[in-house]
């Protein structure tokens, strides 16, 4: 399967950053893309105005806007947003659409659903639960026959939701990310990313925001905003491709489902987990 990281600068005006996403996913399916990712926070970025005030549900207009560009372009789309919540508050939710085909590659039936955030970033002195109503359940889709686990962000720090995605059939796991710049951050974010694909002997395609400083942009202080680095990481936990730059880029890269069967079989982490591990009956094969 070939698949796309959009590394993009998202602002505070919803439309323009749908006019980005239209851009970016008309740029990789020209290349070939049948999945193309997003970061957290696509819809509006953190620190540029009230998230409440821009949420909407799964089938409001924007994220109808999105499911017509995954349409007509002819991919599956997972793009960061934010939906209404309880007291005020919103979800941190990852739109997923498009045509989710099957495993003969036909055309299959149209994906359009939402995974909301379950870990929020309480963390480096943001408190994301101030405005952000956690999820609380995982989440695994199917796209061309291959199980594909969903999280954002903060979720990267927790390795037991991993190895649920694959015990629930995942092979490759997605992180959509608006990654908080600071001392070491980079380094954590490769160093995560690793950890989590060897964890669950997935491939891992963690997508980031674009860094404001590098794009001349002022954001707000202390908001989490991004460092760019999307990257690729192999079920051997290796780093496959990366976007070295801070800035906006894309990434298209293939991932060969059989390479986890292959990885899964000589290390099985996920079948042999004992006492302190959840049973995983799935993830062996």
């Amino acid at each position: 399967m070939r698949i796309a990281a959009a590394q993009i600068l998202s602002g505070r005006d919803p439309q323009d950053n749908l006019r980005k996403v239209r851009e970016r996913v008309a740029e990789a399916a020209g290349r070939g893309a049948r999945l193309v990712v997003f970061p957290e926070a696509t819809m509006r970025a953190f620190g540029a105005g009230r998230l409440d005030e821009i949420a909407e549900p799964v089938d409001g207009p924007w994220a109808t806007a999105v499911a017509e560009v995954a349409r007509e372009y002819g991919v599956v789309v997972v793009v960061g947003m934010f939906t209404p919540g309880e007291g005020g508050r919103v979800r941190n939710t990852l739109l997923v659409t498009g045509p989710a085909g099957n495993g003969a590659g036909g055309a299959g039936e149209d994906l359009h659903l939402g995974y909301d955030k379950i870990h929020l970033f309480d963390a480096f002195g943001f408190a994301e639960s101030d405005t952000v109503e956690p999820g609380d359940t995982t989440r695994v889709v199917t796209i061309d026959g291959v199980g594909i686990g969903l999280s954002v962000c903060y979720d990267i720090r927790f390795p037991g939701q991993y190895r649920r995605l694959a015990a629930d059939g995942a092979r490759l796991t997605l992180c959509s990310a608006s990654w908080g710049s600071g001392p070491g951050k980079v380094d954590q974010w490769r160093l995560l990313a690793g950890a989590r694909a060897l964890d669950a002997t997935t491939f891992l395609l963690a997508v980031d925001q674009a860094d404001p400083e590098v794009e001349g942009v002022e954001v707000k202080k202390g908001a989490p905003t991004g460092i760019g680095h999307s990257l690729l990481v192999g079920p051997d936990g290796t780093v496959r491709e990366e976007i070295a730059a801070q800035g906006s880029g894309l990434l298209v890269v293939e991932v060969d489902d059989d390479e986890v069967s292959r990885i899964r079989k000589a290390v099985p982490v996920l079948a042999n987990g004992r006492v302190t591990e959840e049973p995983a009956a799935e993830v062996g094969r």
